[in-house]
Formats: structure tokens, C-alpha cells, sequence
């Protein structure tokens, strides 16, 4: 298996051979991925070479050191934490080399098309339906909550092939091209004043079957996948000591002595050794991923994340007072990315509270964590043997 020092040996061949101050960023990011510094633990051919997927933090130091550009991985978020994955598992040899280069360039983003107006906590319930006309698959329905799809080129989408199986069994996994005319995207404004989510409405889309992942029916298998990568990608990012949202207020604590009184410390003092452990507990969910694949405690995770954003962020409202109180900016934009930390104090008070619904609902997540962690019984269930057709709606 390849080694650090191989990887610091070929990483300085990739600088050699394309000087970063000299060679375009999309010219540069073609030449890595094809060098095999992507993503190290991918196979050869793919960006990778087969290699620890914790070595990578090699490479990238190298590279930052190096004044080397990046994939600008926040705006890619999609693409990397969940296409990728799900089609290096699932897909086949000539979708693995179409989709994972420009995947991981930024050249083509991606987004997520899941969750339903019906289905959103039971996703299987989704009812998008997805016709055969020969090598062609036809769509309708609409999508929601659909986060980039106003920059997005590509998507995962879970569409119904056949209403007469159970709403588990009947399910599909496709790869859509947004710029298909039967595809059109309207924002759907927060909370935030912006819109960084979207609802799609799917009439006609034709989907070549090529671009069918997985089996006809086994489109639940391959979702799997996904939302398993999804809330790893959600709730186990690699951050460093006080990163993520307790940084900003350990930060406003330290700078401003006047704000600080004893129970607000008490409360500060708590939050800040749940989220280093959190963020200690992230990284060994990332040493059991190099070894394997992701599990259920990718969504125990997950739950915290999204526990300790809300905690936090309304912590920092009252550490500000009457600052606390204030918004920076309520015009309706469409961002690229969301940035907690880069934001004022109100805005992360007021995105944290979306985190306890995206990427799967926290009541849903503590399901998971009791039945495939805690291995407590299943809640029962009456729809799960019912053909898709037949259920109340």
C-alpha cells in the first residue's frame, strides 16, 4: 500500500510538473486528480491510489504549503460527501470515469434529489414516478429542500418504478441532468432571508438508463449509501480544536470581559467539552471509515452536530445582549455555501435551527441510533409489507 513518504514523493512531482503560480486552478485540479492525490483512498484511475484514507491530510499539507488551489470543497459539499461515494460503491466502470473527475474539479456540482412535500422523515413514501420507454426513463414529480440545485448540474435522485411493490422495494437510483428542459428549479426563502434551498419540479425528464445506479427496485439499497455518507459528511467534518461554532463565542468570551457572567460560564464551560468531544468522537468515526464503511453512528453524530449548533448559537445571542439581537443583511440572495462562522451572531442563531431537519430529521436519526446501535427493538410498523399504491395518503 502506498505510503507518506511515496505520497510526498509523487505530490512533489505533481508541483514540479505544474507550478501552481503558473498553472491555471482547473489545469491544476485535473492534474492532481489524475495523479492520484484527489482522494488517496480512492482507487488507482479514479483520483486515487489505493492508499489510507487517513494519508491524505499528507498530501493536502503539502500542497497548502505549496500555495497549491483547492476544490473549494464547501461549495462541492454534494458531490464529494454523498455522489461520490454512493457512485464508487454502486456505479458502473464507464460512470465511475464520466461522473467522479469533474466531480471532484467543482467543474460539474451536484445536488440531492430526495425528500418529497409527502416524503420527507419517510422518504420511502417518496412518489416521483420514473416510466420505462425503452433504453429511456421518463420522470415526474417534484422534489424539495433541494440544497445548490440552482447551481447544480447533475443529481442523485430516487424516483418510484413500481407502485405494486412495497414502498421500500419499488424504488429506483438515478443520476439527472439539471439542464434537462423538463427540470425547473423555484428558491424557497428561510428563515435567513436567503434561499439556499430549493423545491425542483420533474415533468418529463428523460434519463437514459446508462444513467440508471444499481438495479431496477434496488434503489433503497443504493439511497442507503448515500444518507449513511450524508450524515457523516454533516455531523463528522474534520475541524480543529474550537472550530466550528464554539469558536466564535470561546473567541467573544476571551475579547469581552464585560459580557461574562457566572451561569453563562457555566453553560460556555459545558458546551465547549461537549463539542471537543464531539470533534474527538468525529475522528474516530473517520478512523472506522478508513477501515470500512460508513454506519449507523454516522447519524448519532449527526445528532449532535446539530444538538450542540442550536445550544451553542443560542448561547452566543445572550452573551451579545442587545448585539445579539442583530442581522446583518435580510436581502433574499441565493448563496453558493453556508457559512456559519464567517456570518454575525444572528444568522448562526437562526440557520442552526435547520439542522435538526436537513440531511434527516433528528427524531428520525434517534430511531436509527436505538434500533441499529443500541439493537432496541423496531418501532412496529403496519405500511412495511403494503404495496406503495395501496397506502393511505
Amino acid at each position: 500500500m502506498t505510503g507518506a513518504e511515496e505520497l510526498r514523493r509523487r505530490t512533489s512531482e505533481l508541483l514540479a510538473a505544474h507550478p501552481p503560480a503558473t498553472t491555471g486552478r482547473l489545469d491544476f485540479l485535473r492534474a492532481r486528480f489524475d495523479a492520484g492525490l484527489a482522494w488517496v483512498h480512492y482507487p488507482r484511475g479514479l483520483g486515487g491510489l489505493g492508499a489510507a484514507r487517513s494519508l491524505q491530510a499528507v498530501v493536502d499539507a503539502e500542497l497548502a504549503a505549496a500555495g497549491a488551489p483547492d476544490n473549494d470543497p464547501r461549495r462541492i459539499g454534494i458531490g464529494l460527501g454523498m455522489a461520490a461515494p454512493t457512485i464508487l460503491r454502486h456505479g458502473t466502470e464507464e460512470q465511475k470515469r464520466r461522473f467522479l473527475r469533474p466531480l471532484w474539479t467543482g467543474e460539474e456540482v451536484w445536488c440531492q434529489l430526495f425528500s418529497e412535500p409527502g416524503a420527507g422523515s419517510d422518504l420511502a413514501a417518496l412518489g416521483t414516478r420514473a416510466v420505462r420507454e425503452g433504453d429511456t426513463w421518463v420522470v415526474g414529480g417534484q422534489k424539495v429542500w433541494t440544497s445548490s440545485a440552482h447551481l447544480a448540474h447533475w443529481a442523485i435522485l430516487i424516483a418510484r418504478t413500481d407502485p405494486n411493490l412495497p414502498k421500500h422495494q419499488g424504488i429506483t437510483y438515478f443520476l439527472c441532468d439539471m439542464t434537462d428542459p423538463g427540470v425547473e428549479v423555484r428558491p424557497l426563502r428561510q428563515i435567513t432571508g436567503e434561499a439556499e434551498f430549493n423545491e425542483v419540479f420533474l415533468t418529463g425528464v428523460r434519463i437514459p438508463d446508462s444513467h440508471r445506479l444499481g438495479e431496477v427496485g434496488d434503489g433503497w439499497r443504493v439511497a442507503r449509501t448515500t444518507l449513511m455518507n450524508e450524515r457523516v459528511s454533516i455531523g463528522g467534518m474534520r475541524l480543529p480544536r474550537e472550530g466550528g461554532m464554539i469558536g466564535p463565542v470561546a473567541r467573544t468570551w476571551r475579547e469581552r470581559p464585560e459580557l461574562r457572567t457566572h451561569d453563562l460560564h457555566q453553560r460556555l464551560l459545558k458546551l465547549w467539552v461537549e463539542a471537543e468531544v464531539a470533534r474527538l468522537a468525529g475522528e474516530r468515526l473517520r478512523q472506522q471509515l478508513a477501515a470500512g464503511r460508513p454506519g449507523p453512528e454516522g447519524s448519532g453524530m449527526k445528532l449532535a452536530f446539530a444538538r450542540l449548533n442550536q445550544e451553542i448559537s443560542g448561547l452566543e445571542v445572550e452573551l451579545r445582549g442587545e448585539e445579539g439581537l442583530l442581522y446583518d443583511d435580510w436581502s433574499m440572495r441565493r448563496p453558493e455555501l453556508v457559512d456559519f462562522t464567517g456570518r454575525d451572531s444572528g444568522y448562526r442563531y437562526l440557520r442552526a435551527k435547520g439542522n435538526s431537519i436537513e440531511g434527516g430529521t433528528s427524531e428520525v436519526l434517534l430511531n436509527i441510533v436505538a434500533e441499529h446501535v443500541l439493537g432496541l427493538p423496531a418501532e412496529p410498523r403496519t405500511d412495511k409489507d403494503v404495496a406503495w399504491k395501496d397506502l393511505a395518503r
